[in-house]
This record gives C-alpha cells, sequence and structure tokens, in this order.
C-alpha cells in the first residue's frame, strides 16, 4: 500500500471511529449538563483516534462480522480521553493546552476536569456493557469488559501512571523501570484494543496474546517517540507544549539513552511488532503500516 492510498485509508478509518464514538458520547441536557459538556468537549476536541482503529481493524482481522464492537470502540477512546484529561491536571502534568486547544480544566475549571474525567471512565463501562444486547456470545463480551477494565486499571494504565507519578525526579531511574512505565501508561490500552478486537471475533487464545505482545511493542515505541518529538518537535506541530519532561523532572529514554539510540529502539520495537503480526499468517497489512507510521510520526 502506498503512502498516499495508506493516507485516504486512515482518514476513512479515523472518520468511522470518530462517527461510532459520537454516536455513543451522552446527550447534554439536565442540570448536570456542565460536566456533560466537558466530557462531550473532551472527547471531541481531537485526536488521532488510534485506539478504536486499531480495535476495528483486529476485529476485522479474525473475521468480525457483528454490531457489539462499536461500544467498545467507543469506551476505549472514552478511557484514553479520560486519562489526559486527568494527565493535563495540575496535579499532574498542569498543561493547558492539548491538540491546540485548552485542557478540559483550563476551559471548565479544576473541579469540573477531574468530574469530567470521571464521567469519562464510568461512562465507558456504561457504554461497553451495551454490546451485551448487540452479541449472541454473553461469554465474549465478558470477557472483552474483563480485558478493558484491566488493562485500564491498577494493574495496566492507572498503574503506570501512579509508578510515573512517583518517579519524578527520582536519581535512579533506569530503562527497565522506564519500559515498565511506557508498557502499563501508554501500552496497556493499545494491546487492550487488539486484544477485544481478537476476542469478539472469536480468535484463538494464542492468537489473542499474539496481538497483545504485537500492541505491546508498538506502545512502548509509541511512548519513546513522543518523548523524543518533547525535545525535537514544536508546540505547533504538537498542539501541546513541548519540554513538559524537563520541566517536570522526569527522566525518560531520551534523557538516558539520547536521541540517536532511543530512535534505534523505536525502529527495532516496530519491527518486531510487525514481525508478531506476520505469525497469525491473515491479512495484517494494514495493520503493520499503521505501526510503521506510529513510530515515525513528527506529531
Amino acid at each position: 500500500m502506498d503512502s498516499q492510498t495508506m493516507g485516504q485509508e486512515l482518514k476513512e478509518r479515523r472518520e468511522r471511529a470518530e462517527e461510532i464514538l459520537k454516536e455513543y458520547l451522552p446527550y447534554i441536557d439536565g442540570e448536570q449538563r456542565t460536566v456533560l459538556e466537558a466530557m462531550v468537549y473532551s472527547a471531541l476536541v481531537g485526536g488521532k483516534r488510534l485506539r478504536p482503529v486499531m480495535m476495528l481493524e483486529s476485529y476485522r482481522i479474525f473475521g468480525g462480522e457483528g454490531k457489539e464492537i462499536g461500544p467498545f470502540a467507543a469506551a476505549i477512546e472514552m478511557i484514553h480521553t479520560y486519562s489526559l484529561v486527568h494527565d493535563d491536571l495540575p496535579a499532574m502534568d498542569n498543561d493547558e493546552y492539548r491538540r491546540g486547544k485548552l485542557t478540559t480544566h483550563a476551559k471548565y475549571g479544576e473541579a469540573m476536569g477531574i468530574l469530567a474525567g470521571d464521567g469519562l471512565l464510568n461512562f465507558a463501562f456504561e457504554t461497553a456493557a451495551k454490546a451485551f444486547a448487540l452479541s449472541e456470545n454473553a461469554g465474549l463480551v465478558g470477557q472483552a469488559i474483563s480485558i478493558l477494565a484491566h488493562k485500564a486499571g491498577i494493574y495496566g494504565m492507572l498503574g503506570g501512571q501512579v509508578i510515573d507519578v512517583e518517579s519524578e525526579g527520582s536519581p535512579d531511574m533506569t530503562l527497565e523501570k522506564i519500559t515498565r512505565i511506557h508498557t502499563l501508561k501508554t501500552a496497556a490500552l493499545m494491546e487492550a484494543s487488539l486484544m477485544i478486537g481478537a476476542v469478539l471475533a472469536g480468535a484463538k487464545e494464542y492468537e489473542v496474546d499474539l496481538m497483545e505482545q504485537a500492541a505491546r511493542n508498538v506502545g512502548i515505541a509509541f511512548q519513546i517517540q513522543d518523548d523524543i518529538l518533547d525535545v525535537t518537535s514544536t508546540q505547533e506541530a504538537l498542539g501541546k507544549p513541548i519540554g513538559s519532561d524537563e520541566r517536570n523532572g522526569k527522566t525518560t529514554y531520551v534523557s538516558l539513552q539520547g536521541l540517536d539510540a532511543s530512535a534505534r529502539e523505536v525502529r527495532r520495537l516496530s519491527r518486531e511488532a510487525c514481525g508478531l503480526l506476520r505469525q497469525l499468517e491473515k491479512d495484517t497489512g494494514f495493520l503493520e503500516e499503521l505501526f510503521r507510521i506510529l513510530t515515525v510520526r513528527n506529531n
């Protein structure tokens, strides 16, 4: 697939993910309308929609044809969005801009920023549960919800955030610890995306495991690339302030290994992720090209 064709294909898939998300976002009404407005603003302010795109493609790869994937595609993006809303808070990274727009707490106030994040997390599981009514296999839906909860929680993304916060300014940060943070904080939701798509489509256990491993590799590579861009990019290109890692006293893969070694590691992890996909002997061309794009991106 040439770059122009891939670009158009990715654009169309992102638009589909966006439409699914809009379909499941809450209706703004009632006395709690402010938090609903903040939730919808946070979800629709922009974004690559990578996780729902990955989930939908995983579902396709394994022959999924039902409608139960929709609620999960929306739910994974809600959870990702909530994590960003809380990550931007004054107690965390204290960022006022993301994707070129005001962050949720900067627009609605700190208290509403906290509540909007809480609302998105809760509403994500309310949304995912709607898949029970759309599927003929409640067991697979339950398994998918379990994966979603595990990868988003204390043994996944949230756990990674805890380690990250407690490690700020630590003099004894190691590559091993940084990789563990990236694995939990960033890769976990990508793992959930590929695993849930595979599970709902009826993939075999070893196939789900391969998808988890591939997503872990690309998730770590994605975060290292993010650390690289925090040093080399501009606020205009990224849509958020650069240099936040140094400003917050965070030790990163780049600060320990340098830009060149970090870029080599990104390429290595990306190659390994694609190699894992090829072991499936299925139509994984789009996903492989997506992995490549994610690890050479400039925003």
